[in-house]
């Protein structure tokens, strides 16, 4: 663990050096609720204010899970130029590049929280749940988007190019993000996309965020749904990505 924070501080260096890494977590979201908001928000809820309360924590949970895909480009590309044969060559534990690399992106979901919670105050959102039950929302997203990223780290030890990366991120994160109660409620959607949805983990956590966020809705069903997935995710795509790390270096 000594050697994993390490790296996550040399991780965290890089992102503060480079902020314009941080764009697709600063701006994308808040053009998200911009054009859901205003485009949809009479047509779903019957105003762009009740629309607001509906689509924030979802997209919440939509950019963290982009900034998890970051993870997996950003280690392809460090792979690419040859720093992590720099790590190979040091007495530190196998995993410890990985893990420090996927602790230094925590930065990306805070950030991604941060500015998205903030534009939302200012167009109305009403953190109607309370400061608490909010933050617990948030911390449960972090800590699944940390488990999914073990998925992009996975993919990003198999394949070479950063692009690539991005490529097959973006066909998984589209239909398990958009195939969600996200912009529309479950009842309003055809019977096989219903049943899709109640299968879905990411929309799962969304109800957890809507939950806890806006007081309303049940609240144990989607905390277990969320705490059981990101073990899940944890224990099967960790030792794939280190697996693949130590065949690929």
């Amino acid at each position: 663990m000594r050697h994993s924070i390490a790296l996550a501080r040399r991780s965290l260096t890089k992102t503060l050096r480079q902020p314009e890494q941080l764009l697709d977590v600063t701006l994308q979201p808040l053009i998200f609720v911009l054009l859901f908001v205003y485009l949809l928000g009479g047509a779903v809820s019957g105003s762009t204010d009740a629309y607001l309360q509906f689509l924030l924590p979802a997209i919440m949970v939509q950019q963290v899970m982009f900034a998890g895909m970051a993870t997996g480009v950003n280690m392809n590309s460090d792979i690419g130029k040859g720093v992590f044969d720099r790590f190979r060559s040091l007495p530190i534990a196998r995993s410890a590049p990985l893990i420090g690399s996927v602790l230094g992106d925590f930065i990306r979901y805070v950030v991604a929280i941060a500015s998205l919670l903030g534009f939302g105050a200012i167009l109305g959102f009403g953190f109607a749940g309370g400061l608490l039950p909010t933050l617990a929302a948030c911390l449960l997203t972090v800590v699944f988007a940390f488990s999914v990223s073990w998925l992009f780290v996975w993919v990003g030890m198999l394949v070479r190019e950063p692009g690539t990366v991005q490529g097959i991120g973006f066909m998984v994160l589209f239909p398990f993000t958009f195939g969600t109660n996200m912009i529309t409620p479950s009842n309003t959607l055809p019977g096989w996309l219903h049943t899709w949805v109640d299968i879905n983990p990411i929309a799962h956590v969304m109800d957890m965020a809507r939950a806890l966020m806006l007081g309303t809705g049940a609240v144990t069903g989607p905390v277990v749904w969320t705490l059981a997935t990101s073990a899940g995710f944890l224990a099967v795509f960790a030792p794939l990505a280190v697996r693949a790390y130590r065949r690929r270096t």
